[in-house]
Formats: structure tokens, sequence, C-alpha cells
């Protein structure tokens, strides 16, 4: 049992959930320090109250005036400082709820008494580290309440740049794929991360050089090995104007895949609708259009060639010969719907022209964007369609994608893995999903594929095994269904204004205060278990995060395999091409 640091105040008064420390002479006690203290009963039994300190003050006592401060450094005035530790109460054993006497000692908490006030104990085999606290101790948090088993989902605030969102999470996934939760499971376990600024996520798999002795002695206090992710497969979308379809990655050239859908899977899985995926379209009126487009195509478009193109029933391409590009299925689309003789077996002949017009400028606007992802000009060599089957770790590259097709990706992926677990029939084993600018996507007005396919995740998706650990610089923009679903919220920076929102009503006042300073690195991190948030310091990344960092490579190259001709890959260039002399 370790030295008291100070006594249960008498002139605050105590209750069972709140009291004050008067902190002794020599001891001092910081913001998130665990303490503990007894409380007898007349039948002998005792009573083992454990709080966090949550507010410090100190103050002259004998002053009146502000002024006096000078008056008591002279020796002039008699005057005492005291410190008083402001503690809120977090367990109670037995639960027997009453206040602690005035002049009972306190004692700061360690090892099995620290566990106890934090519930870690009652977390079995169940916890992960997701850093070390303020006394320098991991602090955990029960999985239970991440895989689905009493919750799931992760929500995770925070100013942009500051508040190492993205970092967090990674750390996050390392120490679930680490700490021995999964048990067997570890191995098949997925990840999915969109990467939606820079390629600081696409090095997940290289030993971060500038990782130091000190830096790795943290991962030792959590029980974490200091190292990279070991298997992992990166996906960029082909680089524009390259006919072999080389994936548009500049730091990056180990297990890099290219990804994009031909125009035959565009038609036959009815991907129309991701197409309109901002929030404001689902508020127009020509949005039945769209079904009734996609539709069409998924029943009359027609495989032609190896590649992709289609022929749509019925139509003739404009160009004439199949389709192989975004842009002349756009066209035809266009022919149909303007020409009255054949509008009408596309849509119903009551469909205003308006709605047309409206239907296809959003179109027609989307095939800049989204011709590079949408298109069967390309040779396929397989290993082009999006899939997690191949690695733990699967990194989709979108910062080089206009802002729409991001949307179109993030939205057919997740539509895409949603399925495959509902289809599977098991939770298990687990398949975690990683989205930044979650505000982005689901946000709080307007509706979308996307938003739709989110709000699912949060609501069924913990029963499926699809666990969503979300990013986002404002909760507050945020559908607040996609919030209110994640068991476990974390804050980082906070802009002042956005601390100030009721959705971060889980923070204390002086917490939501911290938040706004809050150091990169520094995590609020609020679960069921525990009724205060605790607040961390996740170590530095073991893995790379900028090409600068990428030390030695220690993933897997399950990337496509090199073809025995380099120039097969060139459409056109068959075995029947005449010489070119």
């Amino acid at each position: 049992m370790t030295e008291p640091v100070g006594l249960v105040v008498g002139t605050v008064a105590a209750s069972p959930l709140q009291f004050s420390v008067g902190i002794a002479p020599d001891q001092f006690l910081q913001l998130d320090d665990v303490v503990v203290t007894d409380r007898p009963l007349p039948d002998g039994t005792v009573v083992r109250i454990a709080g966090v300190v949550t507010n410090v003050e100190a103050g002259h006592e004998g002053a009146r005036y502000a002024s006096d401060v000078f008056l008591i450094e002279q020796g002039a005035l008699p005057a005492e400082v005291s410190e008083v530790a402001e503690v809120t109460v977090t367990r109670v054993e037995p639960e027997v709820y009453v206040p602690p006497r005035p002049g009972t000692p306190v004692r700061r908490a360690s090892g099995t008494e620290r566990d106890s006030a934090l519930y870690f104990d009652t977390m079995a085999e169940a916890r992960i580290p997701v850093g070390l606290g303020r006394d320098g101790q991991p602090v955990y948090v029960n999985f239970e309440f991440v895989d689905g088993t009493r919750g799931g989902h992760v929500s995770i605030s925070g100013v942009s740049g500051i508040a190492t969102k993205t970092s967090f999470a990674t750390f996050l996934l390392h120490s679930i794929f680490n700490s021995g939760v999964l048990d067997r499971e570890a191995h098949n376990t997925k990840a999915l991360i969109f990467s939606v600024k820079g390629e600081d996520l696409l090095f997940l798999d290289y030993e971060n050089s500038r990782l130091t002795h000190e830096f790795r002695a943290k991962y030792g206090l959590l029980g974490l090995p200091a190292s990279s992710f070991r298997n992992v497969q990166v996906f960029a979308p082909p680089r524009p104007g390259d006919a072999s379809g080389t994936p548009d990655v500049r730091a990056r050239d180990r297990a890099v895949s290219p990804f994009y859908w031909t125009i035959a899977e565009f038609c036959e899985q009815e991907l129309m609708p991701f197409v309109f995926a901002d929030g404001e379209d689902e508020r127009s009126q020509y949005t039945m259009l769209i079904g009734q487009v996609a539709a069409r195509l998924r029943r009359d478009a027609t495989k032609a060639g190896p590649d992709g193109a289609v022929t749509v029933r019925g139509v003739e391409a404009r160009n004439g010969g199949p389709i192989t590009t975004f842009g002349k299925l756009v066209g035809l689309i266009e022919d149909e719907l303007t020409d009255e003789d054949t509008r009408r077996d596309w849509v119903p002949a009551s469909t205003s022209i308006g709605s047309v017009n409206a239907f296809l400028r959003r179109l027609r606007s989307a095939v800049r964007p989204l011709s590079v992802i949408i298109r069967a000009d390309l040779r396929d060599r397989g290993g082009r369609s999006l899939t997690t089957a191949n690695a733990q770790v699967t990194v989709v590259d979108l910062h080089n994608l206009p802002d729409r097709a991001q949307r179109f990706v993030v939205g057919v992926s997740l539509r895409q893995e949603f399925r495959r677990k509902e289809s599977a029939g098991s939770a298990r084993p687990l398949m975690f999903i990683v989205l930044d600018e979650l505000n982005k996507y689901a946000p709080r007005e307007g509706d979308s594929p996307i938003k739709q396919i989110l709000l699912d995740v949060a609501e069924r998706g913990r029963s499926l095994g699809v666990i969503l650990i979300g990013a986002q610089q404002t909760a507050s923009e945020v559908e607040r269904r996609i919030v209110a679903n994640c068991s476990i919220r974390v804050a980082g920076r906070l802009d002042p204004a956005e601390a100030s929102r009721p959705e971060y009503g889980y923070l204390p006042p002086m917490q939501r205060q911290r938040a706004t300073l809050a150091k990169p690195g520094t995590m609020f991190v609020a679960q069921p278990d525990i009724p205060v948030p605790l607040a961390v310091e996740f170590p530095f990344p073991a893995w790379a995060t900028r090409p600068a960092e990428t030390g030695t490579w220690t993933g897997v190259d399950s990337g496509p395999a090199v073809p025995a001709d380099p120039f097969a890959t060139i459409p056109g260039a068959g075995a029947d091409d005449p010489p070119p002399f």
C-alpha cells in the first residue's frame, strides 16, 4: 500500500460520487491520477472508493484580497498554501454508496488497485492497450465493446493535422492484431483502410527509421511489438493516360495493384447510384431515374470481349462498336433519353423533360472524374478488383482522385464488403473499416447511397463482424445515429467551438478545455466500462508514415504478376497484329 498523498477535506462536502482531497505539502496530484480511499462501516465492512482526479486547485488560506499575495510572500501576513484535488469516483467495492469521511487518508493507486479502479481487472483477456496514462502505466479498452460482443465501432474526432486521428486508428489496429485478443483469428481478421490524404498510409509495412529506443520501450510497456504491419496490399487508381494501367502512386513500388471497374461490372452490379453519391442528390426530383437507368443497363448490357466492354441490346453506341469508356456509356444514355422515341424504353413516359435534363447534367459532370476508374479500354490482367482476400490490411489510395470519384470508390467498396460478410453467415473473422472524413461520407443533413451503407454498418455491422473505425474533424456534422452507435469515443485536439457542442458531452468540462490544448499523440478515450474518459498518449508509429521514414520493408508482395510479354498490357497489341515494317 502506497504512502498517502493527502486527506479527504471537510470544507467541501463529499458525496458517494465525488470528493475532494487536501494534498499534503510534500506531495502532488495531477489531472488523470487514480486515487483510492477506504470507508469503514459500523459492521466492520471496508468500502473501497476509487476515482480519477478531474481538477486540481491551489490557493492561499487566510488571504482575502488578490494583493494579499505580496504581503504573504514578504512574511507580513500569515497564510497557508493549500492544494485541493477534485476526484470523480469510478468504482465502489462493495457497492455500498457512502461518501468518504473527512480526514480519511487518500493514496495514489498502483498495481492491482489501479486495475480495479479503472475496471481493467474485469476485462480479463479482452483488454487491448491504447496508450500510456499520465502515470506512465498502460491504459486499456475493453475489446468486447469493439468487436460486437457488447458494443461496437470507434469514433475519433479532432482537428486535421494536429489530432493524429489516422495515426491513432492505425495504432489501434496494430494493438488489436498483436495484443492477443483475437487469439487464433488474428491471421484471418481483415482491415480495409481508405487513404484520402496523401500517401502517408501507404507505408504500413515499412519499419519506421525514426523509431528510437525510447519509443520502442513504450511499446514494451504496452506489451506490443515495435514493428510494422506484416501483410499489406495497396490498391491505387490507374495513372491517367497510361495505357498499361500503372497504379498512380509515386513513393511506393511494392505490393501495389491498380483498381478500376469495367463497364460490364458497372452495368451488372448496378453501380449507377454511386455516381450520384453527393448528399444533396437524394433530395432532387430526378433521383427516381437513377434506379430505372441502372435497371435497364443491368438487363440489356451484354459483355463484349475479355476486357469488360459492353453492348446494350437494342441500342447502338454513338461511335459504333462496343462501349469501352465511361464517356461513351454516358453518351449512349444521353442519346437515348433525349430522343422522344427511345426515352420511353428507359424511363416512364410521364417523366418530365426537366427531370431528364437534370439527370443528364449530373451524369455528364461525372465523366471526367470517373473515367479513370470506370473503363474497359485496358487489357484485363486480373488482380485489379478491390478485394480484402489477399492481405490482412488492404489500403485503398484515393488521394489522387477527385472528390466525386472518392465517394464512388468508398460507396461501392463498402457495399461489396458488407454484402460479402452478410453472405458469409458468420461474424468471425472480423472486418475493420477505417474511414477518415466521416462527416463528408455520412453528413448529418441529406441522404446518399454511401450514408445508407454507413448507417447499415453502424446499426447492423457489429452483428455481422463489420466494425467501423471512423474519423472526422467535427462529430457534430456526422449523422447522429452513426455516432450514437459507436461504443468507443476518442477525441484528440479539438477546435474550441467544436468542443462546446453536445456531441462531446462525454467529456467533463475540464477535459473539454484540455482537448483544445492537447498535443499530437494525446487522446481522450471514453468507453462504457469507465465513467470518466481517460487521457492517453499512444506511442510514435513503428511503421513509416511518410517516404522519409521508410526503413526495412517487412511486407509480402502479392501484387499482379509481371507479364512475360511487356507489350501485352497495351490494348490492341495482340499476336495477330501486322508487323510495323
